[in-house]
């Protein structure tokens, strides 16, 4: 219904005397939406305004596109702190964007990897379009790798810090790297304020608690904010009760400790990576016929397993149920200071070679809520609040109902709400997103994408 229609019909109802007329030409008003704000239902109509700036009444707006969203839930746009792009961004960045714009994720900041020459990442895709925002942290394991000297590490990555990174992210499983170093990128992050992003050391049975101590300890010896990447999968696959015990009561002893979970019973990693190291199938009790490429399907041999070691990098899943989801994420959602991050992202088409997290980690974690009897406004609360807190400056106007916010808005159909991404074919678009809008522009609505390039760099 248009605007004049719109107003037509209620002259006709004798209800035009009941709506606010704001003052500025509304592009868009959502009605009867159900809105989620802040860990809380509201009433109220929502406007977005010429400026891309949120218009919220209590009284009916008028908008020159006036949609009817009976049935629907009104959100601030999901906001995903660990989404992944690192290995050929220049190429793969508008493939990546797509598929979070279309599972509802607005603001995809790449707080695992990152970027190792953040001022040089900001200058240059700012000049490019952009479905969704885009953000970075400094990667530690890039720096390292470039630089054998650990005061010409520090100084890059301050340098980073100061030139707008959104904090300091470092893998130690991947690249075991001494304590002492550690604590040097933790007092940066602690410097400027930014979080710690910290993938751990651990992610066999028997070690895993020691690697959330170690995280632990740096919190408490730099006052640093932490956060655990995908805890689930390294730090709490086995002991995820001890491991949520002790960062409860590191919290309750005044330190600063996050972490996050997606929601898939199965992790996916590089075949070159140091989990495949020698031992493998004894640590996850798996084998070679375990293993699936992610994209085609295939079956891995212990031939194949060895040749794509050796430098073909293929991304494998292990299977479903591998991790014990009710003995670990179920566990973890139960508590406050943990978010859904997806650790992962889309960057090839047709069949991409990652994990299905990368386009459907959003509405998989909706429709999981109600497996786990978990209310939205909850899960919600931990796709949008808790990962704001983490990056809260940059975003100050954004991830709020609120008049003057940025319009990223996600409308969704809470009944037919799923991700549709699967190991064999990870490039599918999520079900129940109904339409995305991104600084106030109409990105994404009911399978479509609008090629509407109103992303901005989110920086500090």
């Amino acid at each position: 219904m248009n605007r004049r229609e719109f107003l037509t019909y209620l002259s006709a109802m004798g209800l035009l005397s009941l709506v606010s007329f704001d003052t500025e030409k509304l592009e868009y008003v959502i009605t009867n939406a159900k809105i989620y704000n802040q860990g809380n239902w509201i009433s109220g109509f929502v406007g977005i305004n010429k400026q891309g700036k949120i218009v919220y009444s209590q009284k009916p707006l008028i908008g020159n596109k006036n949609i009817e969203a009976k049935g629907k839930i009104l959100a601030p746009g999901f906001i995903d702190i660990l989404a992944d792009n690192a290995l050929n961004p220049d190429k793969t960045y508008l493939i990546f964007e797509k598929y979070k714009l279309t599972d509802g994720c607005t603001t995809p900041l790449q707080m695992h990897g990152g970027s190792d020459e953040c001022g040089l990442f900001y200058k240059n895709f700012s000049l490019k379009p952009h479905y969704t925002h885009f953000g970075v942290s400094t990667m530690v394991m890039n720096i390292r790798n470039k630089y054998p000297s650990i005061s010409v590490r520090l100084k890059k990555v301050e340098q980073n810090l100061e030139e707008g990174a959104l904090g300091v992210s470092h893998s130690i499983e991947y690249q075991p790297t001494d304590y002492q170093e550690l604590l040097s990128y933790a007092k940066l992050a602690a410097k400027y304020q930014r979080t710690f992003f910290l993938h751990l050391r651990y992610s066999a049975k028997e070690t895993e608690l020691e690697g959330v101590k170690e995280a632990i300890k740096i919190a408490k010896d730099t006052g640093a904010s932490v956060h655990i990447d995908h805890l689930h999968s390294t730090g709490g696959t086995y002991n995820m009760s001890k491991a949520l015990e002790l960062i409860r009561n590191a919290i309750q002893n005044g330190l600063k400790i996050t972490a996050c979970v997606y929601p898939f019973s199965y992790w996916a990693t590089y075949l070159p990576s140091k989990r495949f190291d020698p031992g493998w199938q004894e640590r996850y009790k798996i084998s070679y016929s375990d293993l699936t490429v992610v994209g085609t399907g295939e079956k891995l041999t212990k031939e194949k397993f060895d040749m794509y070691r050796k430098g073909y990098n293929r991304l494998v899943a292990v299977p479903e149920g591998t991790i014990n989801m009710k003995n670990t994420v179920d566990l973890a959602l139960k508590e406050d200071f943990v978010m859904i991050g997806s650790d992962g992202g889309i960057e090839s088409e047709p069949r991409a070679n990652n994990h299905p997290r990368g386009a459907s980690c959003y509405a998989t974690a909706l429709n999981y809520a109600k497996t786990i009897h978990l209310s939205l406004e909850k899960m919600l609360f931990k796709m949008i609040d808790l990962p704001k807190s983490l990056v809260s400056k940059p975003l100050e106007n954004r991830g709020k109902i609120q008049n003057g916010y940025w319009a990223d808005l996600v409308l969704f159909n809470p009944d037919t709400i799923k991700g549709k991404a699967t190991i064999e074919n990870p490039n599918q678009f999520s079900e129940g997103i109904d339409m995305v809008w991104v600084n106030g522009q109409l990105a994404y609505e009911k399978g479509q994408l609008k090629n509407i390039f109103s992303g901005t760099a989110i920086r500090y």
